[in-house]
C-alpha cells in the first residue's frame, strides 16, 4: 500500500529556476529509499515539499491520504506531527540536555509527563544513547549529536522519516553507524526517504534508489539493483 503518491509535481521559484518538474513517484509503507543526484538536481527541494517547507507550483503530493500541496499553512503542523525529519546540521538546542532535546518534541504536543518520559527513554534506547541522557550537545561527538536528532525525530513514532543529508558532516565510520540505526528503525516499520551524496553508502546499503537529474526522475532502481558504476 502506498504511503506517498506524487503526481505531475513541479516547483518553480520566483527567480525563474525550476527545481522539480514532470515528477511522478510512489513510495510504499515500509520502504527505505535513497534520493540521489548531483548538487542542484532537486533532492532537497523534493524532501522539503514532502514536509511542506516548500509548496509545489503544481501537481500533488499525497502522504497518508493528505494532499500536502493543498494543505493550508495553519494546518501544516498536523502533517509535521506525523513525520520525523533529520537534517545534516542536527539542529539541537544547546542549553538542553540530550533527554530534554528529545522530550521537547513531545512537550509541545502537550502529552502527559509519564508518556513523555516513556517515549523519550524508548527513543534514546533505539539510538543507543540512554547513558548520555544528562549530557549536553557540546559534550557529544558529531555522530552522537546526530543520534539525538534521530531520537527526537522518531520519539512520536512517525510513519515516515525524512532525512536530508544526515551523514553529510560525518566521517565514513560514523556515517555507517548512523545508517545502521536508520536501518533498524526501518526494520521496525518506519518508511524512510533519505537524500544523500554518499554513493559509496548507497552502494553498500542495497536499498531502493531514486535518481534525480536536473529536476526530473531519471531512474527508479528497485532494492538491490543500483550500482553507481553503471550510470
Amino acid at each position: 500500500m502506498e504511503l506517498i503518491t506524487i503526481k505531475n509535481l513541479e516547483k518553480k521559484y520566483k527567480t525563474g529556476v525550476t527545481a522539480i518538474y514532470d515528477f511522478d513517484l510512489k513510495v510504499k509503507k515500509g520502504d527505505f529509499a535513497f534520493v540521489i543526484g548531483a548538487s542542484g538536481s532537486g533532492k532537497s527541494t523534493l524532501i522539503k515539499m514532502l514536509y511542506r517547507e516548500e509548496k509545489p507550483t503544481k501537481g500533488s503530493v499525497i502522504i497518508g491520504g493528505i494532499d500536502v500541496a493543498k494543505l493550508r499553512n495553519r494546518k501544516v503542523y498536523k502533517l509535521r506531527r506525523k513525520l520525523g525529519i533529520v537534517f545534516q546540521d542536527f539542529k539541537l538546542l544547546p542549553k538542553l540536555t540530550v533527554y530534554e532535546n528529545v522530550a521537547f518534541a513531545l512537550e509541545i504536543l502537550g502529552l502527559p509527563s509519564k508518556e513523555i518520559r516513556e517515549k523519550t527513554i524508548k527513543a534514546l534506547n533505539q539510538v543507543g544513547l540512554k547513558n548520555k541522557a544528562k549530557n549536553y550537545p557540546d559534550q557529544l561527538s558529531g555522530g552522537e549529536q546526530q543520534r539525538v536528532a534521530i531520537a527526537r525525530a522518531i520519539v512520536n513514532e512517525p510513519k515516515l522519516l525524512l532525512c536530508d543529508e544526515p551523514t553529510g558532516n560525518l566521517d565514513p565510520d560514523t556515517s555507517w553507524e548512523i545508517m545502521k540505526v536508520l536501518e533498524e528503525i526501518n526494520n521496525n516499520g518506519t518508511t524512510i526517504i533519505m537524500a544523500t551524496h554518499d554513493k559509496e553508502m548507497v552502494n553498500r546499503m542495497k536499498k531502493r534508489v531514486i535518481l534525480i537529474e536536473a529536476g526530473k526522475l531519471k531512474k527508479d532502481y528497485e532494492k538491490g539493483t543500483y550500482n553507481d558504476e553503471t550510470i
